[in-house]
């Protein structure tokens, strides 16, 4: 199975979505947050982010799920600031605080092949939301010098569907986190406005176009939908709601990877609710929900 953006596009149709998706940061709606920064003339936006593209680490990582590392990993390229605020981030440093470094365009088509030269089983984007643009256009670049292998949008679920239907034909694996099903508590703990409305449609949207997980015989992901969505403590994410949302308005065969490594980060510490990790209890109720919704794959089951 070739890559989605050399099956289904040319170079001349990668160099239009990127001058499409490029023209949204002159005020940006590139995400939910529409928060209409001309980012073009260097304003940061919501996203404390310019044009500029910051990334904090270009590596073959293998603590991703296992159809994604294989044997030689899955290359991980990731982006400094974040759409989000997540009050527990346990990557805060990068996310909120912006550690990093800034590269070109053409760096970033070079960061590309060079995890592809590694072996590496795709090329993952971790928190590329607010990078999309620069993101196609280095990747119309990196096709150019014989890029091949799946790209992975590793992000938080907080998308555009207008957005996302400018990556469609391009992305190969879809790797939402849907982090809540409460709008008012993803304002709470996350600082963003309708999380949940927003993370449905995208997640609906990411399903149209790549369908279930495919794994090859050999077991690495080519193309899909992968979700993840990690157990809080005191059920603040609404698992139930989540749980129910995938298998009944996406699909029973969604592979959903439910985390139980939650730990108090970052600013946590000042919500009592959310300043412990989780009971083994708490896990095992929302992999319970999981298999009465008839969910079976990505998870370990009970």
């Amino acid at each position: 199975m070739l890559p989605s953006y050399l099956e289904k596009l040319t170079i001349i149709d990668l160099r239009e979505r990127s001058e499409k998706l490029n023209a949204l940061m002159e005020s940006c709606t590139i995400c939910p947050n529409e928060c209409g920064t001309n980012r073009i003339t260097e304003d940061t936006g919501k996203c404390c982010s310019s044009a500029k593209v910051l990334v904090s680490s270009i590596s073959p990582h293998f603590g991703e799920e296992p159809p994604l590392v294989g044997k030689c990993g899955s290359g991980t390229i990731f982006f400094t600031n974040c759409n989000l605020k997540c009050v527990f981030c346990q990557n805060y440093d990068i996310s909120h605080l912006g550690n990093g470094r800034e590269i070109s365009i053409e760096q970033l088509s070079d960061a590309m092949i060079q995890l592809q030269n590694k072996g590496c089983h795709n090329i993952n984007f971790v928190t590329p939301t607010h990078f999309t643009p620069q993101i196609i256009s280095a990747l119309a670049i990196a096709v150019e010098k014989g890029l091949e292998i799946p790209i992975v949008y590793n992000c938080g679920g907080y998308e555009s569907v207008e957005t996302l239907k400018l990556l469609d034909g391009i992305i190969d694996i879809y790797m939402p986190d849907i982090k809540y099903s409460s709008n008012e508590i993803a304002f709470k703990y996350s600082g963003v406005k309708n999380y949940w409305t927003k993370v449905k449609a995208a997640v609906l949207e990411m399903y149209r176009q790549v369908g279930h997980l495919k794994i090859s015989n050999s077991g690495i992901a080519k193309r899909g939908l992968l979700i993840r969505h990690l157990v809080l403590p005191n059920d603040l994410a609404g698992s139930r709601e989540v749980i129910n949302f995938i298998a009944e308005e996406i699909s029973k065969d969604s592979y959903v990877n439910i985390m139980d490594q939650y730990r108090p980060a970052h600013q946590a510490h000042k919500h009592s609710e959310l300043n412990r990790v989780i009971t083994s209890d708490e896990y095992y109720q929302v992999i319970n929900w999981a298999e009465e919704a008839g969910l079976h794959r990505g998870f370990v089951e009970k």
